[in-house]
């Protein structure tokens, strides 16, 4: 098949523990880059988030996108405008902040530069905050359109919660779980599937056409939906149970592996 663009998450896939891009995924990206392939970051993470490592690829030199916020925002790296954003609708707001209360688990959103929480002292808010750069700020009212919330707590506990926000909030929210200890909920029919589905409309491409990397439950969808859904070795079992191909860990150079067999051609020994 000839691919002409992938699509990859960022935790857990495209950078290691150490949360970096190896040595070899970078090489084999921009070579895939130059010889015309399209990259997408497609990340649960907001969009400022993920600048730094669509800056280190050169996406806006070979013209990338940023997926943000789970598919609730496009970004043209080149020109830097947003094509695509779907938020939550404000009158919605204030029945997710009192779920959470109810369920007793912690609570973000984010806004310009910020991560606002209930409880900035939450070790789930402190590891976003770290991963993303972004400051906490502690909140109690929510009057303006977010991209998302996400509910905290640990995932034996918000397993349970998941269910019960689902049926609470009815068909219109899409509800999942993006890590054990990260309960997203998003505007209906935003998941990363469905916005990859807009971006290819956009370029005039097919799903066929198309290579999608990941390891989490916010992956599915578009693993299912990709011409080329792959699953890391570290993947959680949905996915590697609905992947095409499973490729190695994110700490062996899985990425890079896809990239050369798929996209380079190359023969390399691991």
């Amino acid at each position: 098949m000839n691919y002409k663009m992938i699509v990859l998450d960022l935790d857990g896939t495209l950078t290691n523990r150490d949360k970096v891009i190896t040595p070899r995924t970078k090489q084999s990206l921009m070579e895939a880059q130059k010889r015309g392939i399209k990259v997408v970051l497609a990340s649960g993470r907001p969009t400022y988030g993920v600048v730094p490592l669509a800056q280190e690829l050169e996406l806006e030199n070979y013209g990338g996108y940023i997926l943000s916020f789970n598919g609730g925002m496009i970004t043209d790296c080149c020109t830097r405008k947003v094509i695509f954003k779907q938020e939550l609708p404000v009158e919605a707001n204030r029945r997710i902040v009192e779920l959470a209360k109810k369920e007793q688990v912690d609570i973000l959103t984010y806004q310009d530069m910020q991560i606002l929480t209930n409880n900035p002292e939450n070790r789930y808010a402190k590891l976003e905050s770290r991963i993303n750069h972004l400051k906490l700020k502690q909140v109690d009212n929510l009057e303006f359109p977010v991209p998302k919330f996400l509910m905290l707590d640990d995932g034996d506990y918000l397993a349970l919660v998941e269910a019960r926000v689902k049926a609470a909030l009815g068909k219109n929210f899409s509800v999942y779980r993006s890590d054990p200890f990260f309960l997203e909920i998003l505007p209906r029919n935003i998941d990363k599937a469905q916005s990859l589905a807009q971006l290819l409309k956009l370029l005039g491409m097919e799903r066929e056409e198309m290579i999608a990397c990941g390891d989490g439950y916010n992956d599915l969808s578009m693993i299912e939906f990709a011409g080329l859904g792959v699953a890391m070795e570290n993947a959680v079992r949905p996915v590697r149970s609905s992947a095409d191909y499973v490729t190695f860990s994110n700490n062996d150079d899985g990425v890079a592996h896809v990239v050369e067999k798929f996209l380079l051609y190359t023969d390399r020994d691991f």
